[in-house]
């Protein structure tokens, strides 16, 4: 009778281990290979965006063909507090794109060092010498717009409160509907109660908000009591949410939002710098406050205007440069000659 070969224990799993080497080689193998292929599906899906996101911008540039106050490029680069004044267009939502006089105008100012934006609302009635086409005043701070564009309202609103206005964002207001639906809708709370355009609100009652709803919320205002000034609250509401909607990856990364984007917004910031944007100052969205410059009913020759207290207007250019940490300085005048504004830092 031939007995098996007697192996000592340690041969033993010494053998077992050669044996199960090649096995566990394998399975690693398969698991490197899954890993590059999801990390290489992953990439390519990004370097997809990033093209869209590219593109998109080359679309939406336009220069505001002025010399800004400040070294914007500078400013970005380190990271440091800058102004975007936001223009919303009130001919969008009959099809005139980008024309016409703006309904709604915004000072923004992002804050990363304090993690914080400032949301300030102007009159569109307010009072004002537009630069460059004094001969027409008074004038109305919206028509800035009409009468030079971009540029023009830039340095309308710096010499009006000695700010530096650093880039601009013209939105199509039409086109907002879109541009909630595109970051899949927002949530508010209604500052009053009324009906407009087929759709109702409660006050203090949270409502989830398609484009439709937050359209007819933010262009409803003879029914408030507070006039221009209630529905500037309700558009700095509304676009404080799609702000914050706009920051998170799963909105951004949609083919459907770029494409809303390019349709609906014309702006002076370049593609680098958004990525600048999105690297250093997305963490402001975190931290808003809002604020309005408070105006008084005038009559000038039968045309209503909005009249701001000297004292007022102080107090906004307080808060807009503080939130850019720049020094105190005395408010702008638009009919003084001196174009000059004041960007000393503290």
């Amino acid at each position: 009778m031939v007995k098996e070969p007697e192996f000592k224990r340690s041969e033993i799993k010494n053998r077992k281990n050669q044996v199960a080497k090649p096995r566990k080689h394998k399975y690693f193998t398969a698991l490197i290979f899954v890993i590059v292929v999801l990390l290489g599906t992953f990439f390519l899906y990004l370097g997809h965006i990033y093209r869209d996101a590219q593109k998109m911008t080359t679309k939406i540039y336009s220069s505001s063909n002025i010399t800004k106050a400040r070294d914007t490029q500078s400013l970005l680069k380190a990271g440091k507090p800058i102004s975007i004044l936001l223009m919303g267009t009130d001919t969008g939502a009959v099809g005139r794109n980008f024309k016409g006089r703006t309904d709604t105008m915004i000072v923004l100012t992002l804050n990363p060092q304090k993690n914080k934006m400032t949301i300030v609302s102007l009159p569109r009635d307010a009072l004002v010498a537009v630069t460059g086409y004094k001969k027409y005043y008074p004038s109305k701070l919206n028509s800035a717009y009409d009468y030079g564009g971009s540029g023009t309202t830039i340095k309308t609103v710096q010499n009006y409160l000695n700010i530096p206005i650093d880039f601009y964002a013209t939105i199509n207001m039409g086109g907002l509907e879109n541009m909630v639906n595109a970051v899949g809708g927002i949530t508010v709370k209604p500052l009053l109660t009324f009906s407009y355009g087929g759709h109702s609100f409660v006050k203090n009652k949270t409502t989830k908000m398609n484009g439709s709803t937050a359209l007819a919320y933010v262009r409803m205002r003879h029914s408030d009591p507070l006039g221009d000034y209630g529905r500037q609250q309700r558009q700095r509401q509304v676009l404080t949410k799609v702000a914050q909607n706009g920051t998170k990856l799963k909105s951004l990364m949609t083919e459907r939002f770029f494409k809303e984007i390019k349709k609906q917004l014309k702006t002076d910031i370049t593609f680098n710098d958004m990525l600048l944007l999105a690297l250093k100052y997305r963490g402001t969205t975190r931290n808003m406050t809002s604020d309005h410059l408070q105006g008084e009913a005038d009559l000038i020759s039968g045309i209503s205007f909005e009249s701001v207290p000297a004292t007022e207007k102080q107090r906004i250019t307080n808060l807009i440069r503080s939130s850019l940490n720049l020094e105190s300085a005395t408010t702008g005048n638009t009919l003084l000659n001196s174009s000059s504004i004041n960007t000393t830092e503290k």
